[in-house]
């Protein structure tokens, strides 16, 4: 690992001027291509300190050895040298996007000679015209059969044109009128070359001209009296029609514009794009990347625009692009593009009307891509065993984790906090598993009913320490406990007991501890690894808890948001997991999930706070006066606490109904909590 003030330039040495730059590594490979506004600003930020870094762009240092940067006069030639350079050298820390699946595109060899229609896949070659891509290949077989007959352009290989060329006969499409025939000289080669061309058009969009060409050369057959003719000129004109039904009108006003959707998460992202020509939908295609540097929503954008159309020149380029971010700034984008076009490209992004509801669809495919391949990736048992494997090495276990556990807290200003539990077993989501928890929390050695005061350190001890509190009483009432850990929960008796609340009809599994109907108990099993969604604070608060129990076979770790570290009890630096690793990927998963579980059921508490609260006993307040009340003071706790001349400050709320909240809410005080007589607990809704 370099130090990279070992080859930071000297004061000065960098020029503040537009640039392109590149890291290399110690054996002088390129790992990293940039490009900047102002290269002093920009290769600056590299170079401070490691611990402001991002954990990518910190891995991006630390990997290089050195830095080097070519001037250039204007940020067009800034964007176009950086593409050229990222197409070069490949470098490992710049965004890569790869198809999702391999899509197949219509392509015309416009290079060839006697240009062929065909289905193509993979990269882009040079002397082809490409149309699409499309989700199936039959799509584009069916559209090209139909095409035929009014552009009978070749389709055969070399092999077959070659063959059909030295017995001087054509092949069976030839026969039935759905060739023109070049191999035998039916056409010359500059006519073949004009159907070609006439079909190219045609798939571009431009249909209208060339159906009213047809049309009127119907017209004129039908008036002399060349009815054959007009019958096979209207049929030519039905095929045309029943080949752009394939593709639905999504934009009235006959539009060409490409639409571009990012999906996102830490670690990757999914790119979905929509090619739309003449109001039709043309094209549609899909990139997956791994987030391996630090970029938003608008960098990807700007990479996805790079490989979109670096190659494509002309018509390729669409008049409009429609994004969900601009890149910053946005001027050199539109320009390059407008260059590669040969005219005005107009980047934006859509606000109203049938374009803004096509790129929310663009929106949802994407979404679906990036669930999809989250999806294909862990259901593969090689690749979660791997990351089990992985996991263990990293945290020193001496087994794979077969069953983690994750905890999340999740409040709205200190309110209402609540806390999650999610199981995954083998790599993969146990659902029926899952716990949801009311945090209740203490003060002292004495149990109370409080919202305010919490924070995330204590909560998630509470969490742990009665997750498996709950642990050992079950294992005590199996016969399986020692008594040890029964002195240790005796000892413990003074924490918070306020228990969970449990999605109905859930069971966990099939061996354990059960009650007397035979069904499993609560918290049965306990995990290998306790994952905790936080840095080193709530690690420590989880161990704590575990430690109080006398339960140390259980290993626990954290994941902090920000820097994707992990965190280890007792240790002062995290362990950083590469960036490929496959150990990250699912500790990434496991956490992503406890929060998403955490904070449906944060949501579902306020909005049942809205729905029955002590607010909905005021006569005459509507719910969107509730919000406004409830936004103003953060709590219906703070609300009741709160004077007349205090409500009136709320938007929309007079003095005449400032004090009937008033009078409502000193009326509905709230009642005292339960307690258990036995054991002095402060009780559950459930155990109530």
């Amino acid at each position: 690992m370099a130090d990279p003030s070992s080859y930071r330039p000297k004061p000065g040495q960098i020029p503040d001027s537009p640039g392109v730059y590149k890291f290399r590594d110690e054996h002088g490979r390129v790992i990293y291509v940039g490009k900047a506004k102002s290269l002093r600003q920009r290769l600056s930020s590299y170079f401070q300190d490691l611990a402001g870094l991002h954990t990518r762009t910190r891995t991006m240092v630390t990997t290089a050895a050195s830095v080097e940067w070519t001037v250039v006069s204007t940020e067009v030639e800034a964007l176009q040298l950086e593409y050229t350079w990222i197409k070069e050298y490949d470098p490992r820390f710049n965004v890569k996007y790869r198809d999702d699946k391999s899509y197949p595109s219509l392509a015309v060899t416009l290079g060839e000679e006697f240009p062929r229609v065909q289905v193509m896949r993979g990269p882009k070659k040079k002397g082809v015209r490409y149309f699409g891509p499309y989700a199936h290949a039959w799509a584009i077989r069916e559209t090209v059969d139909l095409m035929l007959r009014v552009f009978p352009v070749r389709t055969c290989s070399a092999g077959v044109f070659k063959r059909s060329a030295q017995i001087g006969r054509p092949c069976l499409l030839g026969y039935i009128g759905k060739c023109s025939a070049p191999c035998v000289g039916r056409v010359s080669p500059e006519e073949h070359r004009e159907l070609a061309e006439d079909f190219c058009d045609f798939m571009a969009g431009r249909t209208g001209t060339y159906l009213r060409r047809l049309e009127e050369r119907m017209h004129e057959a039908a008036e002399e009296m060349e009815y054959e003719k007009a019958a096979r000129l209207r049929d030519d004109m039905e095929a045309l029609r029943r080949a752009m039904e394939k593709n639905a009108v999504v934009l009235a006003d006959a539009t060409d514009a490409d639409l571009i959707a990012v999906a996102e998460d830490e670690l990757e992202a999914a790119v979905q794009i929509f090619h739309v020509r003449g109001g039709r939908v043309r094209g549609q295609r899909g990139w997956v990347t791994d987030k391996v540097e630090a970029v938003d929503t608008a960098g990807l954008v700007e990479h996805a625009l790079q490989q979109l159309y670096g190659e494509e020149r002309g018509d390729a380029v669409p008049k409009e692009v429609l994004v969900p971010a601009l890149p910053d700034p946005v001027e050199p984008v539109a320009q390059w593009l407008g260059e590669r076009r040969g005219a005005r490209v107009d980047l934006r992004i859509p606000q109203r009307g049938d374009k803004k509801d096509l790129m929310a669809t663009v929106q949802r495919n994407a979404q679906q891509a990036l669930v999809l391949h989250k999806t294909r990736r862990a259901s593969d048992l090689t690749t979660r065993s791997r990351a089990l494997e992985e996991i263990a090495e990293a945290l020193g276990l001496d087994s794979a984790p077969l069953r983690i556990e994750c905890f999340d807290i999740s409040h709205l200003q200190g309110q209402d906090v609540v806390a999650s539990m999610v199981v995954f077993e083998d790599g993969l989501a146990r659902k029926s598993e899952y716990r949801r928890f009311q945090i209740k929390g203490r003060v002292g050695d004495t149990q109370v009913w409080h919202g305010e005061g919490q924070d995330d350190v204590r909560s998630m001890h509470e969490v742990v320490a009665r997750r498996f509190r709950r642990y050992l009483r079950e294992q005590q009432k199996a016969g399986e406990w020692s008594e040890e850990n029964a002195v240790a929960e005796s000892e413990a008796a003074g924490e918070a007991v306020v228990g969970t609340v449990v999605e109905p009809g859930e069971t966990e599994g099939t061996a354990g501890p059960r009650t007397d109907d035979g069904r499993p108990k609560r918290f049965a099993y306990p995990p290998q690894l306790v994952v905790v969604d936080g840095g080193q604070p709530q690690v420590a608060a989880a161990r704590r808890a575990l430690d109080e129990l006398g339960i140390t076979d259980v290993a626990v770790c954290g994941l902090a948001k920000r820097l994707e570290e992990v965190w280890l009890p007792d240790d002062d630096d995290p362990v950083v997991l590469p960036r490929t690793s496959e150990g990250l990927y699912l500790l990434q998963r496991v956490r992503d999930e406890a929060h998403r579980f955490a904070i449906a059921y944060q949501r579902s508490k306020r909005s049942k706070v809205l729905r029955s609260g002590p607010l909905d006993a005021v006569a005459g307040l509507g719910d969107t006066r509730k919000k406004a009340l409830l936004k103003h003071f953060g709590s219906v706790k703070r609300l009741r606490a709160a004077t007349v001349e205090q409500i009136c400050e709320t938007p929309g709320i007079g003095r005449k109904t400032a004090e009937t909240i008033a009078a409502a809410l000193a009326a509905a005080a709230p009642p005292a909590p339960a307690v258990n007589t036995a054991t002095g607990e402060i009780m559950d809704d459930a155990e109530e």
